[in-house]
């Protein structure tokens, strides 16, 4: 989830922990403990496109990284305070563990893919809530925005913080029941049209999770489709996008590609560039086009030769048209298809 969402969860968790003993100083830490995890885009700064990639959400969004790291945070955060040994080091050990370990939790419910069970390879995405859903944050902030103006020994400062927890929980279970519904939905779709498809994954559009859409394997090529639950109706279009996996043969003997295709959990397609060839992950979707299934893809690798050595790029979206794109999602969102 984006950074806010993971600052107003590891502050709730805080307070959860703490909040009775140290009041917002629980919340501070945890608020801080939240952000840790996604430290790891620092060391990504100075490697390759691929090893980037592969870096986000691994080791330091796993359950060894905050077994690990949370005694380290508890024993400094306690020297920080020995004066006032309100808390010894076990209860900000305590407090640091579950604002750490609850951040990849959280993540887990994304697209990305969290390496929770570090080392393990399998990277969890079971994709039923956007990184950025103002439905989950903006409630859970105002509770917690509550608690900071309230003594740390009055009984209501808990009662708010235990709301916007239990409400912001709520709405996750609430992204699993609807995603579990979409797929029904998707599933019907595919059967009555009489596709013979490898696979499917859906997954909630931007910044909400009442527009959902679907990537579609089949021998050639992928199919995507749109569903809103204030659809009329269940008629859902697909729209066609080519493999183009041939594209791909020159270069599959390099080992980032592999590693590429990895990430992507094979959801991609391939076009040609004047230099080279460009890998757009599916996943993750189109920057506009929900209604005409067209558009640039949010993630595309540019992959090419230089001086004889393979070179893999993020290709830098200019967002432009973000205006028309965010009515286009809108108007899609509410039922309305053309």
């Amino acid at each position: 989830m984006d950074s806010l969402t993971q600052i107003v969860l590891g502050g709730a968790v805080g307070e959860a922990v703490l909040g009775k003993k140290v009041g917002n100083k629980a919340i501070l830490w945890g608020a801080i403990g939240g952000t840790i995890p996604d430290l790891d885009t620092i060391p990504g700064l100075f490697l390759d496109t691929v090893s980037r990639l592969e870096i986000h959400r691994g080791f330091s969004h796993s359950i060894v990284f905050a077994i690990l790291v949370a005694p380290l945070l508890g024993i400094l955060i306690d020297k920080i305070y020995r004066k006032k040994k309100q808390v010894n080091w076990w209860g900000w050990t305590q407090l640091m563990f579950w604002a750490i370990f609850t951040h990849p939790l959280l993540d887990i419910f994304t697209t990305w893919g969290t390496q929770l069970l570090w080392p393990m390879e399998w990277r969890i995405a079971i994709q039923s809530i956007f990184v950025i859903d103002p439905m989950y944050t903006l409630p859970f902030l105002l509770c917690l925005m509550v608690v900071l103006f309230l003594k740390r020994n009055s009984p209501e400062r808990r009662k708010w913080n235990r709301l916007g927890l239990v409400i912001s929980s709520v709405y996750l279970l609430f992204t699993l029941g609807v995603k579990l519904y979409v797929d029904e939905v998707f599933e019907k779709a595919l059967t009555k049209k009489g596709f013979e498809y490898t696979r499917f994954d859906s997954r909630p559009t931007p910044l909400n999770a009442v527009l959902w859409t679907s990537n579609i394997e089949l021998k050639d090529h992928f199919l995507i489709t749109y569903y809103s639950l204030f659809d009329a109706h269940q008629n859902i279009e697909f729209f066609e996008f080519q493999k183009n996996e041939a594209l791909l043969y020159p270069y599959r003997n390099d080992h980032q590609i592999e590693r590429l295709i990895q990430l992507t959990k094979g959801f991609y397609t391939v076009e040609k560039t004047t230099n080279g060839i460009a890998m757009n992950d599916l996943r993750f979707g189109l920057t506009e086009g929900f209604d005409k299934g067209k558009g640039d893809f949010v993630f595309t690798y540019l992959i090419s030769k230089q001086n004889g050595e393979l070179k893999v790029e993020q290709k830098k979206q200019n967002f432009k048209g973000m205006n028309s794109a965010l009515t286009g999602l809108w108007n899609r969102i509410i039922g309305i298809e053309k």
